[in-house]
């Protein structure tokens, strides 16, 4: 399987990705604007509050192609950060306090620069957090390492599992990812990482496959760890249930398969004020792997840059960027429907 963008798929340009979420045709059931949503739940425009989070995407390359990847990401995807962008973003945060560095892609640990980011951030006394896709570790021995660099630098890991079966897992991640996973799970496990007391933290991330909104995350939770305990002895400290976007690949799926209006329809009619009040990108600055600034990774994957002058790292400015409103479209209902969704799992 390759990216959209290596098939010239035009859903690999995110203009025509915002021309079909935008527009209003008899199988879209004439859905609201999500702006007007918002409006009438009192929170528009949306503003920022204080940054707490800098999420820095470094790089689209990735050693996977999943069905549901917003960022498109693959081995066939050449953005990389480079080591001088890199520099800027750490320019910025040292002008900052924003306590913590998520690093996320295409998997961050294909980057060449990434083990020196990594340490880096950590020397300025900032938590990083690594969204790594577990099978990047025992994809090459030369990531072999990985769960002892993680350890050796209080990383805490956020890891993609979409279930605790092959089946399911597979069918949305490719052939042979559950049980490389699973491989994964162990060598993190194996160094603390998950185990009670250790303080080092691992988490796991649940994606709903198909066109279906996902469950109460605790439940989900309790799930995956019984079946992980006693399948495989594997442990984790929490799980975070994520709604999918209808961005890039997802968005692709949903439109090949008939689901698009659907499942629009189902975000739409989910959507919850206090979830609104509680989305991310009030409390996150995005990095683009060339730099670009914006509200958030899945506004950067649909190349909406932050609506203020500062959108660059370049040129980062706390207060400026804080006067900002943010930006919105048709897919930030993915983040307003139900409990919520954010990078960070469920928000209400």
């Amino acid at each position: 399987m390759k990216s959209l963008k290596a098939t010239g798929n035009q859903l690999a340009d995110s203009a025509f990705q915002l021309t079909v979420l935008s527009r209003e045709e008899a199988d879209t059931h004439h859905q609201p604007r999500f702006h007007e949503k918002l409006r009438g739940a009192g929170f528009f425009p949306l503003l920022p509050v204080a940054p707490a989070v800098m999420q820095i995407n470094v790089g689209k390359m990735c050693n996977q192609v999943c069905t549901h990847c917003h960022v498109d990401a693959g081995p066939d995807r050449k953005e990389i950060m480079t080591r001088e962008t890199m520099q800027l973003c750490l320019d910025a945060l040292a002008q900052t306090d924003i306590a913590t560095v998520d690093l996320t892609g295409g998997a961050p640990e294909m980057n060449p620069d990434f083990r020196w980011f990594v340490e880096q951030i950590s020397w300025l006394g900032r938590k990083v957090l690594v969204r790594c896709n577990l099978t990047i570790i025992v994809a090459n021995k030369k990531y072999h390492d990985l769960p002892e660099f993680f350890k050796l630098h209080g990383v805490e890991v956020v890891s993609s599992l979409p279930c605790y079966t092959a089946e399911n897992t597979d069918k949305q991640r490719g052939d042979g990812v559950f049980e490389d996973s699973i491989k994964a799970l162990k060598m993190l496990n194996a160094v603390g990482y998950g185990q009670e007391g250790s303080g080092l933290v691992l988490n796991l991330v649940y994606n709903p496959g198909g066109a279906s909104l996902p469950g109460p995350q605790a439940g989900l939770q309790a799930d995956y760890k019984r079946a992980l305990s006693r399948d495989f002895g594997i442990v984790f400290n929490e799980l975070y249930a994520i709604t999918n976007l209808p961005v890039s690949r997802y968005l692709d799926y949903l439109i090949e398969s008939g689901h698009y209006a659907g499942y629009m329809e189902k975000l739409v009619n989910a959507f919850n004020p206090a979830a609104a009040a509680s989305v991310m990108c009030r409390d996150t600055i995005s990095v683009s792997w060339d730099g670009g600034l914006y509200d958030c990774d899945f506004n950067q994957m649909l190349d909406l840059h932050v609506a203020s002058p500062v959108r660059h790292i370049r040129d980062f400015d706390a207060a400026a960027l804080g006067e900002r409103a943010i930006v919105v479209n048709q897919h930030c209902y993915g983040c307003t429907a139900g409990a919520g969704s954010s990078c960070g799992g469920t928000v209400v």
